[in-house]
């Protein structure tokens, strides 16, 4: 199964997929799995972890908001898909930026996940603007 299929079989998408909100999309999806599982290996953690698992269960909810909104094609609410694209970006940076101080294996996967999410959500949200 595929986000680029289903979106792309929206009757008011058709040929205007945009490839890079797209990705965005998928990344913005596995980012709310990964995170939220970071947060549970946190927890489990020997160490206090609290603001790691707090940013990674706000990154995780705020990457769940954005790929539903964000997939969501019948009368597009572009301005606030923006919006959610840079509420995304900062959480996804947060988030890495506190995973990146831990050494174990969930947090750097958490981060690399948060990178490319990020990297991701700028460049959907810089396509949207050249587009409009």
């Amino acid at each position: 199964m595929s986000i680029k299929e289903m979106i792309s079989e929206h009757p008011q998408v058709g040929a205007d997929y945009n490839e890079q909100l797209g990705e965005a999309i998928k990344h913005a999806m596995y980012c709310a799995a990964i995170t939220n599982s970071c947060a549970d290996a946190c927890s489990a953690e020997e160490s206090d972890m609290r603001a790691c698992i707090r940013a990674c269960l706000d990154a995780s909810d705020i990457c769940t908001a954005t790929y539903r909104m964000a997939s969501r094609r019948t009368s597009g609410n572009v301005g606030l898909i923006e919006q959610m694209l840079r509420t995304c970006i900062a959480a996804c940076e947060r988030c890495l930026d506190e995973c990146e101080k831990h050494d174990n294996a969930h947090c750097k996967r958490c981060a690399r996940m948060c990178r490319e999410t990020a990297d991701d959500c700028l460049k959907a949200l810089n396509g949207m603007r050249q587009a409009a």
